[in-house]
């Protein structure tokens, strides 16, 4: 049989603000090369700000291994599980984050997004200009969705909104969801807090993802629109395209950055080629 060779070039821009009300940001982002998570942290200050960067830090090393599957990722979210289990806060208010994103693998040498998450932050996928939420949100009122005693839209207003029913930091470690999705060339991916889904709706946040080609630009529009909303919560969004998916009108020299112009080296490159494994 003859070898052949699969490869992904993505392009990714990364906005996060601590938005209108809060002094606070207590979101983390990681972009770096084939993984992008967001984690929004929890348990006020110095605890959630922490818990989140613990989290992250705990994933960074993802990015540095030739080949990602689930086993690799949740070994490493029991890293961040004992890093935030580890942090000292104030008595009965404990550390914890929310953990989502994707990562770039592989199955017999075609490559997945493998969507990951913890929480209620979320992951989507926009294909073919349609918006799809990959990710399930662990928290009370989705089980009472999911259950038919609310509706989604008296979720999003449901006093109980907030509560999370998985969380890494929490006393029992959290079962991590995972789902492989076969990475096209049209692809973009959005991996937010739930700060930007609290604000915008899910048919604004298409029409923006839709309308921006720029992935830098997408995810600057999409948090600075949540500010104007109401900007209630922090907001953390990554926007990630799979080659082709639009015309690349950057000059290269842009680096993910949020709001207020801050820059996190770990972002960079902004633009890469991953060559898969061949396949025989």
């Amino acid at each position: 049989m003859s070898a052949s060779t699969t490869g992904v070039h993505l392009a990714w821009g990364a906005s996060s603000h601590r938005g209108a009300r809060r002094l606070l940001n207590e979101d983390r982002f990681l972009a770096d090369r084939s993984v992008f998570f967001v984690a929004d942290g929890m348990g006020g200050h110095d605890a959630g700000e922490v818990a989140s960067a613990a989290a992250i830090d705990a994933l960074r090393p993802l990015g540095a291994l030739g080949k990602v599957g689930p086993e690799d990722v949740r070994e490493r979210l029991g890293v961040a599980q004992d890093d935030v289990r580890a942090i000292s806060t104030e008595p009965g208010r404990g550390a914890g984050t929310t953990v989502t994103g994707v990562v770039v693998a592989e199955q017999e040498g075609v490559p997945y997004w493998l969507v990951v998450n913890i929480g209620d932050s979320r992951t989507y996928q926009m294909s073919h200009g349609v918006l799809e939420q990959l990710s399930v949100d662990h928290s009370e009122v989705q089980e009472m969705v999911d259950a038919g005693l609310l509706t989604p839209t008296q979720a999003l207003t449901h006093p109980r909104r907030h509560v999370v029913t998985r969380a890494v930091g929490a006393a029992l470690p959290p079962e991590p969801d995972f789902c492989w999705i076969p990475i096209e060339a049209r692809d973009r991916m959005l991996v937010c807090s739930d700060g930007l889904t609290g604000e915008l709706s899910d048919e604004r946040i298409a029409e923006i993802l839709l309308a921006q080609p720029d992935p830098q630009c997408a995810a600057d529009l999409l948090v600075n629109e949540a500010i104007v909303a109401g900007g209630r919560d922090n907001i953390t969004v990554v926007v990630v395209d799979a080659t082709g998916a639009w015309q690349d009108t950057s000059d290269g020299s842009t680096t993910p950055r949020d709001a207020l112009g801050y820059t996190d080296e770990d972002t960079l490159p902004r633009e890469i080629h991953l060559q898969m494994g061949d396949r025989s």
